[in-house]
């Protein structure tokens, strides 16, 4: 039986145990940043094999553009401001993990100074490069490189694309 919001601490309880059972969603936040010829900004972490567009893991409560934020500060040392979203993809069960929401953000355009002094700041990355829109989906994995596509194509037509499992789905 649900309590009337009159009873605030009951309602509270009843809130609370509604809040319990829903799902809890792992988010990464990920940032597209690009060089003045329109190269894209990869990272190589060290927990795993390849290339990756630089952000990661939200944290418990974080508002998901202020991690992309964080990540960017702490792995290169690098701010920037974000300008908009451009990818959500709801990523299925896979391996050990449970499902995942997984955001890309537009970081805009760093100058080829800036481009060129980016280096990892972090022991989780041993190597940041530029590399073309082609060079860089072959260098990320297959789920990251059709999500990577999908940024590009929210850049172009200046809409927020929804993908499952880095596939469009309207």
């Amino acid at each position: 039986m649900r309590p009337v919001p009159a009873d605030p601490d009951a309602y509270r309880d009843w809130l609370a145990e509604g809040n319990a059972t829903q799902a809890r969603k792992r988010v990464g936040a990920d940032v597209l940043i690009r060089d003045p010829t329109g190269r894209v900004l990869l990272v190589k972490p060290t927990y795993k094999p390849g290339w990756d567009l630089p952000g990661g893991m939200v944290e418990a409560n974080e508002p998901p553009h202020e991690a992309a934020l964080r990540e960017l500060r702490e792995e290169l040392g690098l701010d920037v401001v974000l300008r908009e979203l451009l990818v959500v993809d709801w990523v299925p069960p896979h391996g050990p993990w449970d499902d995942q929401i997984a955001l890309i953000f537009d970081g805009g355009v760093v100058d080829d100074t800036r481009a060129s002094s980016i280096r990892p700041h972090d022991e989780e990355l041993s190597a940041v490069e530029f590399a073309s829109s082609s060079e860089a989906q072959s260098m990320v994995r297959e789920r990251m490189a059709r999500r990577l596509d999908a940024a590009f194509k929210a850049l172009v037509t200046g809409r927020v694309l929804y993908l499952h499992d880095g596939r469009p789905t309207f």
